[in-house]
């Protein structure tokens, strides 16, 4: 069963044992899938559902901080509520060593030696930590290496 699918069982699991929060979320997710498949005239393979949910799901990590800040528990909790509910359809997320490991292979594969070759490191890099790695984290490892 591909994403999607997965998705749209999860939706329907969540309408009927009434679910509104899950539901609400899932259709909010499966919205921005259908609207990107309309553009493309195309379904969407794995890979740029991915995309997708980790896009989502880093909209709702900032739209947390921002209501952290402003002191708005209420909202702040439905964020992370929302985030853990995405999460569960992103692949295991990688360590910090196993993507310091990642990162030393690709600096060797690119011969990267300075923080001016980093835009080279990261494009032949984030193909490999796609959708298992957040791309901030993998940015800062990157750059204790290549400091």
């Amino acid at each position: 069963m591909n994403l999607s699918e997965r998705l749209n069982e999860d939706m329907k699991q969540a309408m009927k044992s009434k679910d509104k929060f899950k539901l609400s979320t899932i259709r909010m997710v499966r919205s921005t899938i259908k609207n990107l498949e309309i553009d493309l005239k195309r379904s969407l393979d794995d890979n740029e559902v991915l995309d997708i949910l980790s896009r989502e799901i880093k909209q709702r990590k900032d739209a947390l901080q921002e209501f952290e800040q402003a002191g708005r528990d209420d909202l702040a909790a439905d964020a992370k509520a929302e985030i853990e509910l995405l999460t569960a359809y992103l692949p295991d997320q990688l360590t910090e060593e196993e993507i310091k490991v990642i990162v030393q292979q690709t600096i060797q594969e690119t011969g990267a030696s300075s923080k001016a070759e980093m835009g080279k490191v990261m494009s032949a890099l984030m193909p490999k930590v796609k959708g298992r790695a957040d791309g901030k984290l993998v940015n800062q490892v990157v750059q204790q290496f290549l400091s």
